[in-house]
């Protein structure tokens, strides 16, 4: 007779995850969640009170006093030309700062997968190296390149700078997932006579629809949210909302009426485009995780 072999002692680590795994970690991790709206839900209740009644109770009370909310600080914020003309500025540097980013790291991140040219692992090892550079490294030397050029204070300014620090993680991540493409797809599409720039067009981009879409999401929140290079490098008349909203802080007192709107609208923006590419996202996110 063969003796069984006895079953390897657990250790308490793996007891642990497994009792951890079920539905008391979805409730959990559920509760947090929530917990982690509550920030969101405020602003929002905020922007829909009165000032006085901001000034007398917390948020909160709403929910004894329905009847009390009013969209009266909406129309307001309509009507003050420094918050209105900063959200049609962050449209105009968020829009073509991640279309730029995407179109143009795709081709180059297609270039180094797929392209032979002489150096092309130098280069790509110096754009991987342009990674680990700071944003604030440059603000100075930018600034004065810019001043010279007649670029500082400008929306295209602020564009180009965003581009110039937004490629490096661009050409990376497209790069290492045009590489999983399969090669033999590549060569019959070239054999059915595609070039260079139809495969790329017909068959490589709506292959890396995941992978750009994360691009994307992640350009457009790094953008949209930024405040320290619109702070260097922007003027009045070009600031972007997340300036305009610093501004109004100084006179918090006379306008909280206008800040609570104008600080939900710039928050509901990227949170609307995140979960409407969610799906996307999260197959960027975990492209080449499997194979």
């Amino acid at each position: 007779m063969t003796k069984l072999s006895a079953q390897p002692r657990r250790s308490p680590a793996a007891w642990a995850v497994e009792k951890l795994s079920g539905g008391a970690v979805r409730v959990f991790l559920i509760v947090v969640g929530l917990f982690w709206l509550v920030p969101t839900v405020g602003l929002l209740l905020s922007s829909l009170r009165s000032t006085r009644d901001m000034n007398e109770s917390g948020w909160w009370t709403v929910f004894t006093e329905p009847a009390r909310l009013t969209v009266d600080s909406y129309e307001k914020l309509l009507e003050n030309g420094d918050i209105t003309d900063s959200l049609v500025n962050t449209v105009l540097i968020t829009v073509p700062a991640t279309v730029l980013v995407v179109v143009i790291g795709a081709l180059a991140g297609y270039a180094f997968a797929w392209m032979e040219f002489p150096g092309r692992d130098w280069w790509f090892l110096a754009v991987v190296g342009l990674l680990v550079v700071p944003v604030q490294v440059a603000l100075i030397p930018i600034a004065e390149l810019f001043g010279s050029i007649g670029l500082f204070g400008s929306i295209l300014g602020v564009i180009l700078f965003h581009v110039g620090f937004g490629l490096p993680f661009a050409v990376f991540l497209l790069r290492n997932f045009f590489a999983e493409i399969p090669r033999e797809l590549l060569e019959a599409a070239r054999l059915d006579g595609a070039g260079e720039l139809r495969l790329f067009a017909r068959v490589v981009m709506p292959l890396g629809g995941p992978a750009i879409a994360s691009l994307g999401i992640f350009q457009f929140l790094w953008v949209w949210n930024d405040m320290l290079v619109a702070l260097v490098f922007t003027d009045a008349g070009s600031q972007p909302i997340t300036v305009a909203l610093q501004t109004q802080v100084r006179q918090f007192g006379n306008n909280i009426d206008v800040l609570a709107p104008g600080a939900f609208i710039s928050m509901v923006v990227p949170l609307a485009v995140f979960f409407a590419f969610q799906r996307q996202f999260v197959s960027g996110v975990m492209a080449g995780a499997v194979k």
